[in-house]
């Protein structure tokens, strides 16, 4: 399990790079960087509860823990904030969202460096 949960976030990362780094890049919102966005968000999802059900059975109350819900749910509200830009076709939303996206970014990789600190530690 714990193999799987380690590619499953690596996959996350690489994903949600990708889709973030285009979208800052290309200076505008497009298509494909929301499914990137989304695959990151399935795949860490996914790699998280993988994490979480090898970590003593369950979500931990710890600096980690808390980290990596705030991360998932950043990203769920990132997916969801791009689907309405798009639908919105709006230049200037589009433009501008890339800001929000690094930030989210940045946030998301605090508990995938902790994770992968505190893995080596133990």
């Amino acid at each position: 399990m714990l193999v799987y949960a380690i590619i499953f976030i690596n996959l996350a990362l690489i994903f949600y790079t990708i889709g973030v780094w285009s979208e800052k890049k290309q200076n505008e919102l497009k298509i494909w960087h929301l499914v990137f966005f989304i695959i990151g968000l399935i795949f860490d999802t996914l790699g998280t509860t993988l994490m979480s059900k090898i970590a003593h059975g369950g979500f931990n109350f710890n600096f980690h823990g808390i980290t990596g819900l705030l991360a998932i749910i950043l990203m769920l509200f990132h997916a969801i904030w791009a689907t309405i830009v798009l639908y919105k076709n709006d230049e200037e939303m589009k433009y501008k969202f890339h800001k929000f996206s690094i930030l989210v970014w940045i946030i998301w990789l605090i508990p995938f460096v902790s994770g992968a600190v505190f893995g080596m530690i133990k």
